[in-house]
């Protein structure tokens, strides 16, 4: 009898030479190991053309479906793995992320440790990390005009550069302030190191159940980061007293425009993202690595803190 196919996605930005390299790298080795490589139509033209030698290429969404999938190589950044989570948004495949970008948070391996990353997700050598996710619903008056959802943050940003976009912020259906502002940020734990950390925010450690609100540019007397329980809603109206309007991003890559009177609703979504992960040492230490923060001096607990 034989063996069940075996399709492993595989995500990398074939734009970028270094990513294209690692692609063609990650599927020979997929192949030899008697697994299927799983690519987007665009980023199996850009492989083959590189290395027509891959033939057993298959196309997400043709050849197999999402739910087929048993892993989810991503190549690349952040960006890559927001790219990926949105490909295989809702299957229990997990994401196994090598970095080849700049900090890379998300990323579980570096450039150095692909080919033994790739075969430690073969043999399913690696624990899965559940990621908070939140939806995001976008109303005016009781109409329902836009839903989508975001692993790091929803932002609620001005459209027009030269005037301030005016908002209220509400926290569990009440309201909490109005300010004139370039934006709002909504943020996952996860989110707390990327666009929210860039305006202020704090730090979340990721498996904290939390919901991150960061201003940008408030001006306000009380425009502070606020977190809430998970559970909470946070909720960001565009004020039409100016009749500015605004856009809505989620993750930086799907966006949708907000009219005055527009109100984004943000909760934690049920559907989390999955994380391959092939280290399971504290969040501490990633930041320490990530951030190239200096521990110079420490020595550690004496005895039990």
């Amino acid at each position: 009898m034989a063996a069940p196919a075996r399709y492993i996605l595989v995500v990398a930005h074939t734009g970028r030479a270094d990513s294209l390299t690692a692609g063609i790298q990650v599927c020979a080795q997929l192949i030899e190991a008697g697994a299927t490589p799983v690519l987007s139509a665009d980023e199996r033209r850009d492989l083959l053309a590189a290395d027509p030698s891959l033939g057993q290429l298959a196309v997400l969404g043709q050849d197999v479906q999402p739910d087929e999938l048993e892993l989810v190589v991503v190549l690349g950044g952040d960006g890559t793995i927001l790219r990926a989570a949105e490909l295989v948004r809702g299957c229990t495949a997990p994401l196994l992320g090598i970095n080849l970008g700049h900090v890379g948070f998300l990323a579980e391996s570096e450039r150095d440790d692909l080919a033994k990353a790739v075969e430690r997700g073969l043999s399913g050598d690696y624990e899965v990390e559940e990621r908070m996710t939140i939806s995001v619903r976008v109303k005016i008056a009781n109409e329902v005009i836009y839903e989508s959802w975001a692993l790091n943050e929803a932002t609620v940003e001005k459209s027009s550069r030269e005037r301030m976009l005016e908002v209220v912020i509400e926290v569990d259906g009440r309201p909490l302030s109005s300010f004139g502002c370039d934006g709002v940020v909504l943020s996952t734990p996860t989110g707390s190191t990327a666009y929210a950390f860039s305006a202020g925010g704090p730090v979340v450690w990721p498996g904290l159940a939390a919901l991150l609100l960061v201003p940008l540019s408030a001006h306000a007397l009380f425009a502070r980061p606020l977190v809430v329980d998970g559970n909470s809603s946070l909720a960001v109206e565009v004020l039409d007293r100016t009749g500015d309007t605004g856009v809505l991003w989620c993750d930086g890559r799907r966006a949708h425009d907000l009219p005055s009177g527009a109100r984004v609703i943000v909760r934690r979504s049920p559907v989390p993202v999955r994380l391959a992960r092939l280290h399971t040492g504290p969040f501490t230490d990633r930041l320490v690595r990530k951030f190239n923060l200096p521990v110079t001096g420490w020595r550690g607990p004496v005895g039990r803190d």
